[in-house]
């Protein structure tokens, strides 16, 4: 067994995102670990417009689904291609700084993988960015992972 159990990655959706879920799904099949891929996300404002706009299809397109749900998707999919074996997914509403940190807690990973998107840019310096907060937050080991 290896010294990691769980191994959690954040995803939104981005192709930065992707990247660090590729790492952490090769970190995961590695450790013999669970991977657990988390996504905040912050519902749909508006939503009557879309439903005029699909019709019938509007209970699936538009409650049907959260808005990470197809980033969830895809993130498993990648997981898997990589050798990930036991792959979750949690989709939370909330700021992903606090989710990502909130759900690492709750399932007491042992890693916590997350991309460099924003801590290298003149407004993630200055205001802070979402990998910032959560290495700062992060009750676990962190990975940085260069995706950008």
């Amino acid at each position: 067994m290896g010294a990691y159990q769980i191994v959690a990655v954040g995803t939104d959706g981005s192709d930065s995102s992707f990247r660090a879920v590729d790492r952490a799904a090769t970190v995961a099949a590695d450790a013999g670990a669970t991977l657990l891929i988390i996504s905040a996300y912050h519902p749909a404002r508006n939503t009557g417009q879309a439903e005029q706009a699909l019709g019938e299809d509007a209970a699936y397109h538009v409650v049907g689904s959260t808005p990470a749900e197809e980033a969830l998707r895809t993130a498993k999919e990648r997981a898997s291609a990589k050798g990930a074996g036991d792959v979750e997914t949690v989709a939370k509403e909330g700021d992903p700084i606090e989710v990502v940190t909130a759900v690492v807690t709750d399932r007491k990973a042992d890693l916590l993988v997350i991309g460099n998107r924003g801590l290298n840019s003149l407004s993630g310096r200055l205001l802070g960015s979402v990998p910032q907060g959560i290495s700062r937050k992060a009750p676990t080991d962190v990975l940085i992972v260069h995706t950008t």
